[in-house]
């Protein structure tokens, strides 16, 4: 089995900052005094998290025969000042399901073990967290999680 490979290319100008891979771009912080409407590079770091543990839930989900409504990831980066880096993440993933607690655990399980970029930063940073439903409400209401970060 070969290795994946992965192209992104960025580009700064004008004050404009933007990332392309394959037929998508997004726009980037990278300005000295900031950017409100786009993500700055943490974001886009605990970004990277929240659609791996997804994606890595689905695959999990799949394999599993186990049914996922919706999913939603809350992370919280703490940066430490020196050296500059991100030292602690924190997580919360929630699922909207039926399924019991023990294959809600296994989910999980997959999804830490089995994540390239969850993986990757748990290698050099403490990542902790849990999994929990996403409670479902009521015609035309949004499902929320039990927990705040």
């Amino acid at each position: 089995m070969s290795d994946l490979e992965y192209f992104v290319t960025s580009k700064f100008s004008g004050g404009e900052g933007r990332a392309f891979c394959k037929e998508a771009e997004i726009p980037l912080d990278a300005a000295l005094e900031g950017r409100v409407d786009t993500f700055n590079p943490a974001e886009l770091l605990l970004a990277a998290i929240s659609a791996c543990m997804t994606k890595g839930a689905l695959r999990a989900a799949k394999m599993n025969n186990f049914e996922i409504r919706a999913i939603e990831v809350k992370l919280k980066g703490t940066r430490q000042d020196a050296p500059p880096r991100m030292a602690r993440i924190e997580y919360e993933l929630l699922i909207e399901t039926d399924e019991p607690d023990r294959r809600l655990e296994l989910i999980h399980h997959n999804v830490l073990k089995f994540g390239t970029v969850t993986s990757t930063v748990a290698a050099g940073t403490e990542l902790t967290g849990h999994i929990g439903r996403l409670e479902t409400k009521g015609p035309g209401e949004q499902a929320t999680g039990a927990v705040n970060l």
